[in-house]
């Protein structure tokens, strides 16, 4: 517990708290005197020990909810053991179900702790695993909620969950080496495959549960809040300022069509329109023009690492696609899907739930924009002409997987523009699994929006004069 509350203090501190190593030492000595048995004695000596300004109290609450209170209840999902589940679930019966659970006990002493809680359906034993995990890993680094998925991959691997899916083969290993049949080990294997992701969903929710409590307080305005901490009522009432900014650039596509609608010169038709001066063109002539409609082509991030980013960026895409006269909206996490028509058909509210309920791609899958370039890249490359302009939203984060950068390259070649929005400050470009620095080359602009204030001020940079 004091390792603990040493990075509590931390925590109060990157919130803006200042916090001394003598005050610190105080909540050790006072802690140890009153234990954990009272958690409103323990939050109230820890409060009084750290804490020296009123106006520091409210973020002192906010801090202590998040960082000692719900470790459990990121578990809540894990409330049965494998044998608990095949039992009732009635799967495999009589001795097919004995040889399982027998060879299973048999297993058990030589697998890793997080697997055999993980079997037991041990939640007090997971917590405090992941917790006793988190202290191996620099939670200070986190300077953004976007940073949760290579934190999470971090945490796993620090509770040892590499190990513990070793441990889960040699079971199903050793149950088809011992005569169960196929059909009984595919019944194992999917309920230990179950368990595995549940166990990665809840190392997510932890590392964003303790990202939330190193954020500092915003008294912003909402037009300068970040995104992902937006509020439902606040996401309303920022609608009207990107449907502005929507206009604005719509604008400004007009009137630059409007500055340049005389065509190349017609040589022909102006040395005969000039027959009366000798030939010498005094009124030039010129090719008439087709007008020329933009046409827009947005991709979305919609993974869990931008997922309430997202949302204002979908907003976005559904207003956009309403000023416009061509414009096509898709969203990624790793496969690539068309919700053009849900943002042409729906309210706002109706089209961002249908854009992530999942039932275009697969909100499950990691972040891969390499794959949803390259895929997005082989089927609508054709689509893209030189009245095009691309837009990416996301942050770049590919879970180390190949980035693709050439299926950019290709969209810039046959794009008017090629932009890219990212919701991660700069200075985390290229850190951890972040491609954003190559990808950034292969952009004619890439810029940062982590509030609506920003989206406002791209305008001019979107759409150049």
């Amino acid at each position: 517990m004091d390792a603990r509350i040493v990075e509590f203090a931390e925590v109060l501190r990157q919130n803006g708290v200042r916090v001394s190593t003598s005050e610190v030492q105080d909540a050790l000595r006072a802690t140890s005197e009153v234990g954990l048995k009272d958690r409103n004695l323990f939050r109230s000596v820890l409060r009084t020990t750290l804490v020296k300004r009123e106006l520091d109290v409210d973020t002192f609450n906010r801090a202590f909810e998040f960082y000692f209170s719900g470790a459990a209840r990121t578990f809540e999902d894990i409330d049965k053991s494998l044998a608990q589940q095949l039992e009732e679930e009635g799967y495999l019966e009589g001795d097919l179900l004995k040889m399982v659970l027998i060879q299973m006990h048999q297993l058990l002493p030589e697998m890793s702790p997080l697997a055999q809680a993980v079997l037991m359906g041990d939640r007090a034993r997971l917590a405090q695993i992941f917790r006793m995990a988190s202290l191996q890993l620099d939670l200070s680094r986190m300077e953004s909620p976007l940073q949760a998925g290579f934190f999470s991959r971090r945490m796993l691997a620090a509770a040892g969950a590499d190990k513990a899916r070793n441990d889960m083969k040699s079971l199903e290993d050793e149950l088809r080496a011992r005569g169960l049949p196929p059909e009984g080990v595919e019944i194992v294997s999917r309920h230990v495959a179950a368990a595995m992701r549940k166990i990665e969903d809840a190392a997510r929710q932890e590392v964003k549960r303790q990202a939330e409590a190193r954020i500092r307080r915003r008294t912003d305005t909402a037009a300068d809040k970040p995104l992902h901490l937006l509020t439902q009522a606040e996401v309303d009432q920022m609608e009207s300022a990107v449907r502005t900014l929507a206009e604005k650039l719509r604008s400004r596509l007009i009137r630059k069509q409007r500055s340049h609608r005389k065509g190349a010169l017609n040589v022909r038709r102006t040395l005969r329109r000039n027959l009366p001066w000798g030939g010498v063109p005094m009124v030039p002539q010129f090719r008439s023009r087709r007008p020329e409609r933009p046409e827009l082509v947005v991709l979305c991030d919609v993974s869990d690492s931008v997922r309430q980013a997202s949302r204002m960026m979908l907003l976005f895409m559904h207003t956009m696609q309403s000023l416009f006269v061509r414009v096509r909206s898709f969203v990624f996490v790793s496969d690539v899907g068309e919700v053009t028509q849900y943002f042409k058909d729906l309210e706002v509210d109706a089209a961002i739930d249908m854009a992530t309920a999942g039932k275009t791609v697969s909100l499950s899958a990691n972040s891969n924009y390499g794959r949803a370039l390259a895929d997005f890249t082989r089927d609508h490359l054709g689509s893209i002409t030189r009245r095009t302009t691309v837009m990416v939203i996301g942050d770049g984060r590919n879970n180390y997987n190949a980035n693709n950068a050439w299926a950019l390259k290709d969209l810039r070649r046959k794009a008017k523009r090629l932009l890219w929005i990212c919701p991660e400050e700069r200075g985390n470009w290229g850190i951890g699994d972040s491609e954003m620095l190559t990808y950034e080359k292969h952009c004619h602009q890439a810029v940062v929006v982590t509030s609506v204030s920003d989206l406002a001020r791209i305008a001019d940079q979107l759409v150049p004069a």
